[in-house]
């Protein structure tokens, strides 16, 4: 399945909204992470993943999460994940990196 990721920035809140469609897989997790890094390139900004339209997340997509949370870290921004289906914040909660992102419930 393919992976459509609608980005936009709220300058009221000075956060970045990132809303994938699909599963971010081995096949998807580099377009992930190349639309990304493009964003953060244009304003360094706290990010926000809208998981609501998000099915499915490998270990190659948790890979690119954490890449792109390294780089935000850097400047003291953080990432936070909402609307998270319970299989993907069971995956979260299993690898413990329910730790390092902020999961808004």
């Amino acid at each position: 399945m393919a992976l459509n990721i609608n980005i936009e920035f709220n300058k009221e809140k000075n956060i970045w909204i990132v809303t994938p469609e699909g599963e971010l897989d081995i096949y998807t997790s580099p377009k992930l992470k190349d639309r990304l890094n493009q964003m953060l390139k244009d304003k360094e900004a706290d990010i926000l993943i809208n998981g609501e339209n998000l099915d499915y997340i490998d270990s190659t997509g948790l890979g690119a999460l954490i890449s792109i949370l390294k780089k935000v870290k850097e400047k003291n921004n953080t990432i936070y994940m909402e609307n998270i289906k319970p299989n993907i914040r069971k995956l979260f909660d299993i690898t413990n990196l329910d730790k390092i992102f902020v999961i808004k419930e």
